[in-house]
């Protein structure tokens, strides 16, 4: 019985693969990164929004969370101003941003629902069809000049 000779070509592959695997990690690292910038950035407008729109006045609501799928709407425990017509994005008295949508829930309909603050983009419905995507900081002056007039 022989062995083939060796030619490396078996090294070769687990290096191939963690090489592999090293730039899919540092890809995802950066991205991680870009995305906490953005992040920072965006909080800093959004926490700009709330302290203009309370001295200014702006009357707040009880946010509204809808389902996931449209069907139903739930009070929230945040307290503040809707961003989107479509009421699907807000912003908090605590000057937070909040996605307002939350699985379907029974239980829901009487007690509501907690809505947890989320990271907030610098554009709003980035990756949507056509005409819904807008910066963050347009749609907050937007909102601050429609003052309580906002539907």
């Amino acid at each position: 019985m022989t062995t083939p000779p060796d030619d490396g070509a078996t090294d070769r592959v687990p290096a191939d693969r963690e090489a592999t695997a090293e730039r899919a990690f540092a890809r995802a690292d950066g991205l991680g990164r870009a995305r906490a910038v953005e992040s920072r950035a965006a909080a800093v407008l959004i926490e700009d929004f709330a302290r203009r729109a309370t001295a200014a006045g702006v009357a707040t609501t009880r946010l509204r969370a809808k389902s996931y799928d449209g069907n139903a709407s739930y009070r929230s425990n945040v307290e503040g101003w809707y961003i989107r017509r479509d009421h699907s994005i807000g912003v908090g008295t605590d000057g937070l941003f909040y996605v307002l949508s939350t699985p379907t829930s029974l239980a829901a309909r009487l007690t509501g629902v907690v809505i947890r603050p989320d990271d907030a983009p610098l554009e709003l419905g980035r990756g949507a069809r056509d005409g819904e995507s807008i910066p963050l900081a347009d749609a907050l002056e937007k909102r601050l000049a429609a003052g309580d007039g906002f539907p």
